[in-house]
């Protein structure tokens, strides 16, 4: 890995220490720090169900050197600890069992959107995710039916983006090697318009 991380993991500790008391306070809430405001967000059933859809279907397309991180903090700065749904980074390092990790290590990181993250997610992570050069970002929207894949990290966000309805194959073509989701098992929310 050649990005360098922008919080140490004592730094990473402390923050994540400090959303922990907010998680314990707020059962059933998602908890992150997105430009300096604690957020947090309604777990709904649609939301899990994806995360294990996708989780299960990578698994076997990774080599054993990868592992994965759900929910898990990631300090990016001082304003911004995002707990990403899905996050493919080196095995050993998820071994390693921590409360956070630094953002250098993702290789592949995955949202899905729910009501009150359509901001975050489509916006302010875009930005956060490339400037430190996650190579591959994947938004699931079960709200729209629609996979978004972004791709070639930039100081601004990613350079290439595309927009993939549920019902066929996302394919991702990354350095962890080419990785094929079936959007067609993915739950739809029944506010979706077709």
């Amino acid at each position: 890995m050649d990005r360098e991380a922008d919080v140490t993991v004592s730094e990473s500790d402390r923050l994540h220490s400090q959303l922990s008391r907010f998680e314990d306070m707020f059962p059933g809430y998602r908890m992150e720090m997105v430009e300096g405001a604690i957020v947090m967000s309604p777990l709904k059933p649609h939301h899990n169900a994806t995360i294990w859809e996708l989780w299960s279907a990578l698994k076997p397309q990774l080599q054993g050197e990868w592992g994965f991180l759900s929910d898990v903090a990631i300090p990016f700065d001082g304003d911004n600890e995002f707990c990403p749904d899905l996050a493919v980074i080196p095995k050993a390092e998820a071994d390693k069992n921590l409360g956070a990790y630094p953002p250098d290590l993702i290789e592949l990181a995955i949202e899905v959107v729910s009501p009150s993250t359509v901001h975050n997610d489509y916006e302010v992570k875009d930005r956060a995710y490339a400037r430190h050069g996650i190579p591959n970002y994947l938004i699931f929207d079960p709200y729209k039916a629609q996979c978004t894949t972004l791709w070639n990290p930039g100081p601004d966000g990613y350079r290439g983006r595309d927009v993939i309805p549920y019902g066929g194959t996302v394919v991702v073509e990354s350095g962890i090697g080419k990785l094929s989701l079936d959007t067609s098992v993915l739950p739809v929310d029944p506010s979706a318009v077709s």
